[in-house]
């Protein structure tokens, strides 16, 4: 059976830190918001990869062609065609942008994660989605495996596929992010804890270990859990997972300043 193309526009909302993989050596899952309204899941997105004139930024417009993914039945997940991607806009700046990416995406707003999953579960559908916690508790930082498996590092080196491959290997972030929260739900009594695997993370913790070196978790917990809790009028960007479907992560983060005083964390000052 043939495959549809489709062209989208859309607004890129979410890059994920890449991971190795065979379909695309090096890949990022993105998620972008279409000119319709709809969420949009682009996989797999081999960024670092990409040519200069085609690696898109958050919160740019985008046109490029699709096919609906043949292996992912989530309903949002389309293969992305990297030959057709235009860049179309300059990307919405955080000083005078923060009210249009609101517009955006103030009709796909959820009222909780506990609201996602139960809508999800009933019709299957959204995978993707958006909100606020009720209340950030805590981000919890775990140290994980130091380096790649020999097979991902296997896979890393397949970069001659690619016209361009990257200056530098693919870097392994050695922790895992995770943030602790309750949703605005009242049914959510134990609250939640979910991992965090948005790309402006990964990429702090590399800028930060070789700026302060051991010193780098102060930094990176004011930037990400104080200001997140205390400044910050911070929302989560969530998928569920390809592998398990019934699993949520943060596939990104939303910080607009914060208009009101955060709510009062059941742990004290952090």
């Amino acid at each position: 059976m043939d495959e549809q193309l489709y062209t989208k526009r859309a607004l890129i909302v979410v890059r994920t830190y890449p991971t190795p993989a065979k379909s695309g050596v090096e890949v990022s899952c993105t998620a972008a918001i279409t000119d319709r309204g709809e969420w949009l899941r682009l996989f797999p997105v081999p960024w670092r990869l990409l040519p200069e004139e085609k690696r898109f930024r958050k919160y740019q417009w985008i046109e490029a062609q699709v096919i609906k993914a043949r292996k992912d039945d989530r309903p949002e997940s389309y293969k992305l065609l990297h030959d057709t991607i235009k860049i179309v806009s300059e990307p919405l700046s955080n000083a005078d942008g923060w009210k249009a990416k609101k517009a955006v995406i103030a009709s796909l707003q959820a009222p909780s994660l506990c609201h996602l999953k139960r809508v999800r579960d009933e019709k299957g559908f959204p995978t993707l989605g958006i909100f606020r916690p009720k209340r950030i508790e805590r981000l919890v930082i775990s140290e994980t495996e130091s380096d790649w498996t020999p097979g991902q590092q296997a896979i890393l080196r397949q970069g001659h596929l690619f016209e361009r491959r990257p200056e530098k290997i693919l870097e392994k972030i050695p922790f895992d992010f995770q943030y602790q929260f309750f949703c605005d739900d009242p049914t959510c009594v134990k609250g939640h804890k979910l991992i965090c695997t948005d790309w402006e993370m990964g990429e702090s913790w590399r800028a930060w270990r070789q700026k302060y070196g051991s010193g780098w978790e102060a930094k990176f917990r004011q930037r990400y859990e104080t200001d997140m809790v205390q400044k910050l009028d911070t929302h989560f960007y969530v998928g569920t997972m390809h592998r398990y479907p019934d699993i949520w992560i943060i596939v990104g983060l939303f910080y607009p300043p914060r208009l009101e005083p955060p709510v009062p964390s059941l742990f004290g000052n952090m």
